[in-house]
């Protein structure tokens, strides 16, 4: 009986492990399928223009196409809905397309004008939304005024060759074989110049711009559809695994740090933090902050395309030139002048999309903001230093108040800011040791002090006689 029973359990058990390892092995199987799937599964990788074309749309172009090229995704779908932008960055972003070893195409969702339209064209096959529209590239400034015909005339030419770049299919007709355009490069070049007549198309005097069937009716749309989905049906990728573009955080915080008001918060740190260090010396704390606030205020504008190196060059040099005049050159005169004007330019300037000294693309309204950003941010700045130096360097009453003298030394209780040897001078007789320029050296009773000529210059061994002497120099003319 304990044998039988003995036995149906070695039986019980042995079933449990086969069942056991049955299930295991048909799990394997599933994950080895479902491996297999996702790796027969096609890839799409999406990129959204949704915005004006310039530097920003740029580098994220770069990095959707290098995470695409990483990915070896079977599509790259850029879904797009732009009134146009900077023609730079448009032609940047269809070279990029046309080298693209991935097949591009477009889903125009509403508009693709202007610089959009460029980069339609570049992508390999055309989508568009019923109710949109795809054309009208006249390149014009940021007031709508239509720019000189040098600009056209590099625009005709790229929308051209951005066309001619598809190349031709065949028409075999009995025994004859003609070749056509695909995208007939007369017809891109009609959306620029409205001189451009093609028969039933456009007339002389109106730049073009198709509807979804017009430009289906004329090679530049391969589909009319509602949404993404559709696309991807035509394209048979409608099983496709989606991997959308998301901005970086660096994208996000360059986008942040662009904005004019934060510029203003910046420019109010850097004299802010210049003014701190010229009150409290050898502290070193606020010309850090100057230092961090102009690093912050000018690599997001360059990462932008706005600042370029002459820019902040310039602004460098006002600040030398402003330190100059504060620390070396007495009183203030042509050089505190220059250097407050060339650091004002260097804000200003890299604020507004200027090409080096070409202002053809800045619009009145962007060189107003500027002005208006750099010239709040400096007031608001000098006159919240100044007011933070009194609340916080006050003796007695300030934060900081450790780090000022509480001590007053008064000329009438004795107390003298130079040497009383200096004062007993004027009047002396001497000579010059070395040229003046004004500054330079001269010998009194055999003892060698610097001195400052009262005008002009004073030429080496030119017999001087001290005139006057403030803030312990000495001032001379000749004899």
């Amino acid at each position: 009986m304990k044998s039988r029973i003995l036995i149906a359990l070695l039986f019980s058990l042995l079933f449990s492990f086969s069942e056991a390892f049955a299930q295991d092995s048909l799990k394997v199987e599933k994950d080895q399928v479902k491996s297999e799937m996702q790796a027969k599964q096609k890839l799409v990788y999406k990129f959204n223009i949704k915005e004006n074309i310039a530097p920003a749309i740029w580098r994220q172009t770069k990095q959707a196409f290098e995470a695409a090229d990483s990915l070896k995704a079977d599509l790259f779908l850029i879904h797009m809905n732009t009134y146009g932008g900077a023609v730079v960055d448009a032609d940047s972003i269809r070279t990029r397309i046309l080298n693209s070893k991935i097949p591009v195409v477009v889903f125009i969702d509403n508009n693709a004008a202007s610089a959009g339209a460029l980069i339609s064209i570049a992508c390999d096959r055309i989508y568009m939304r019923t109710g949109g529209s795809i054309g009208a590239a006249t390149v014009v400034n940021q007031t709508g005024e239509k720019m000189p015909d040098k600009y056209q005339s590099y625009m005709r030419a790229t929308m051209r060759a951005t066309a001619e770049s598809h190349g031709k299919d065949t028409i075999i007709s009995g025994r004859d074989t003609t070749y056509r355009w695909k995208r007939d490069p007369l017809i891109a070049e009609a959306m620029v110049d409205e001189r451009v007549y093609i028969k039933g198309v456009i007339d002389t005097g109106k730049i073009l711009t198709f509807t979804p069937m017009e430009a289906m009716k004329n090679g530049y749309c391969e589909g009319i559809c509602e949404n993404v989905d559709e696309v991807l049906k035509l394209n048979k990728m409608e099983n496709a695994r989606i991997i959308e573009y998301k901005p970086t955080a660096l994208e996000r915080f360059i986008g942040f740090m662009v904005n004019p008001i934060v510029s203003g918060i910046l420019i109010m740190a850097i004299l802010g933090g210049i003014y701190f260090e010229m009150q409290s010396p050898g502290i070193g704390f606020p010309l850090g902050v100057a230092i961090l606030a102009a690093v912050l205020y000018f690599s997001p504008l360059y990462l932008e395309g706005l600042a370029a190196n002459w820019e902040i060059l310039i602004f460098v040099v006002g600040l030398i030139l402003i330190a100059l005049e504060i620390f070396v050159v007495p009183g203030f005169g042509i050089t505190g002048i220059s250097g407050i004007t060339l650091a004002f330019t260097g804000l200003v300037l890299s604020l507004i999309k200027n090409v080096d000294f070409t202002f053809d693309q800045v619009n009145m309204n962007d060189l107003l903001i500027a002005v208006a950003t750099v010239f709040s941010g400096s007031i608001a700045g000098i006159g919240l230093a100044i007011y933070l130096s009194q609340k916080m360097f006050t003796a007695q009453t300030g934060q900081f108040s450790h780090l000022s003298l509480h001590r007053v030394m008064k000329l009438e209780d004795g107390y003298l800011g130079v040497d009383p040897d200096l004062l007993q001078l004027k009047g002396k007789k001497g000579i010059s040791v070395t040229t003046l320029r004004p500054s330079g050296k001269i010998k009194i009773e055999g003892t060698n002090y610097d001195a400052m000529a009262e005008a002009g210059m004073i030429d080496k061994g030119t017999r001087i006689v001290v005139t006057k002497v403030e803030a312990a120099q000495l001032y001379v003319e000749e004899e």
